[in-house]
């Protein structure tokens, strides 16, 4: 049997390798544009300089000698002596013991990294239910991991939610060098996630990273929950912000969050509430796309080692991803691209089938008799 080859001339394979440039422009493109122009410089004014120099005075001893005004539940000692690398804050819902579980069994279990400490704690918010909160205190006796503020846990909240997680790590865990606040509902690479930290460029200030959301215009609809009226947030666009499924702080930029928090519209998203902190202290965020944002990302293993985040990963499946991207088996750069490609062109066809299917929904066709 005689085996041929197909010669091809010069234009056609330059025709084929344009081909392949441009399935990996679509692909990955969007990705590349913007870290590029979503990484701008900070601008520094006279009263950026004077928030820094509040944040490093800050005097936190009142807060922490009054703690019953501000915490249910507040491990207080949890940080103490400690240099924690990462500050992993999962926000949770007061009933949702079930999935802190899950989390304490998987990712939340990780408490180094290449020999950098990790802490996971969860917070929360009050619950209407006083059996709840039973639940919750034993909980708390139990693992020990939880924070809980004094304000109702609600989605009208969770900017009272934010301020709260963020003033407990400047007050009880102010050796942390990174602040990562996640929801419940994600599953978090920590690996990857502590590698990429300690092969940041930049010094290890400043820092404010996620999967960043650009030009969003307020809803200005009054009948709407999430209703902005303009005498709150005068602007066309939110500046740009970090989605609020999971982004990472440097413990500086806490800290002049923290005194600027009460110059901030609290009528605003909770991530949106972030954002305009940040801009408020000079800083733009920095987007990576290896945050899902809200995005679910189809399970690939090698896909999955590269990632941070995933959201809404089923219960099921997380301990099994868990355990695959730790069963000590590195990805070959070839196994790297092609879980990639694969999860990148799956998740994009899931959100193609989720826009059709809502589009069904709100577009039923009626069928005569």
């Amino acid at each position: 049997m005689q085996v041929t080859f197909c010669r091809l001339r010069t234009h056609q394979w330059c025709f084929i390798l344009f081909n392949v440039i441009l399935f990996h422009a679509l692909l990955f493109g969007a990705d590349f544009v913007e870290e590029y122009f979503l990484h701008s410089l900070p601008y520094i004014d006279m009263k950026v300089l004077e928030i820094k120099n509040k944040a490093r005075k800050l005097n936190m001893e009142p807060l922490r000698s009054n703690l019953s005004k501000y915490y249910v539940l507040s491990q207080s000692e949890v940080c103490k002596g400690k240099n924690i690398f990462l500050l992993s804050l999962v926000f949770s819902s007061p009933g949702n013991g079930t999935r802190r579980d899950l989390i304490r069994k998987t990712w939340g279990n990780v408490t180094s990294v290449q020999g950098h400490p990790i802490l996971t704690l969860f917070a929360l918010g009050m619950p209407v239910s006083v059996t709840t909160q039973k639940e919750i205190n034993k909980e708390s006796r139990k693992n020990n991991d939880i924070i809980e503020g004094i304000f109702l846990d609600s989605s009208e909240n969770q900017t009272l939610k934010i301020i709260a997680m963020i003033q407990w790590a400047v007050a009880f865990c102010p050796n942390a060098l990174f602040i990562l606040k996640v929801d419940e509902e994600m599953f978090v690479n920590l690996p990857s996630l502590v590698d990429y930290l300690l092969n940041l460029k930049e010094h290890l200030e400043d820092i404010y990273i996620g999967r960043v959301i650009h030009q969003v215009t307020p809803n200005r609809d009054p009948q709407n929950r999430d209703f902005v009226p303009l005498s709150e947030y005068p602007e066309k666009y939110y500046p740009d912000y970090c989605s609020g499924e999971a982004f990472i702080m440097s413990q500086d930029v806490a800290r002049m969050m923290y005194v600027v928090f009460r110059e901030v519209p609290m009528m605003v998203p909770a991530d949106v509430f972030v954002g305009i902190c940040a801009k408020s202290v000079g800083l733009i965020p920095i987007h990576s796309s290896r945050f899902s944002g809200k995005r679910h990302i189809r399970y690939n293993r090698c896909c999955y080692k590269f990632i941070f985040t995933s959201s809404e990963i089923a219960d099921p499946g997380t301990p099994l991803a868990w355990k695959e991207i730790n069963d000590g088996k590195e990805c070959t750069l070839f196994e790297t691209y092609y879980g990639l490609v694969s999860c990148k062109l799956l998740t994009y066809l899931d959100s193609f089938k989720r826009f059709h299917m809502k589009t069904i929904k709100n577009n039923p066709t009626y069928f005569g008799d």
